[in-house]
């Protein structure tokens, strides 16, 4: 039988916590990442977004007490998922827009694939001298 980790019920969801959820670029990836509405596992490596564990745990936690997500408890697995219908309720089009946003923004250098020292070079142009 699934439980659920505590979290503020729809009406009790405040515009000020989920804005400071929102303040942090590893919580806004996850926001991203979890846009789809469903279940997910919370590892590490389904998000793959370069933190430790206890990070990700410490994230999911200050979302899910924001409102922004819930947290059902499968055993010793747990999977999380934003609340897109209690956010539409509460506030609406403000989950439309964070994620309209988050699409339109270019990606955070940290986020992106190593670059290694062939593609620097590679990547490395110098102005043509003067003719």
């Amino acid at each position: 039988m699934a439980r659920f980790l505590k979290q503020p019920a729809t009406e009790e969801i405040a515009l000020a916590d989920i804005m400071r959820a929102l303040a942090d670029d590893v919580r806004l990836r996850l926001v991203s990442l979890l846009a789809d509405g469903e279940y997910h596992p919370c590892k590490p490596e389904h998000f793959n977004i370069g933190v430790h564990k206890s990070t990700l745990s410490h994230h999911f936690r200050v979302l899910r007490e924001s409102g922004l997500t819930m947290t059902r408890i499968d055993g010793r697995n747990h999977h999380v998922r934003l609340r897109v219908e209690d956010l539409a309720t509460r506030f609406p089009g403000l989950l439309d827009a964070v994620l309209h946003a988050l699409a339109a923004r270019p990606p955070s250098p940290d986020s992106a694939s190593a670059v290694t020292s062939e593609d620097a070079a590679a990547s490395t142009s110098y102005p043509a001298p003067p003719a």
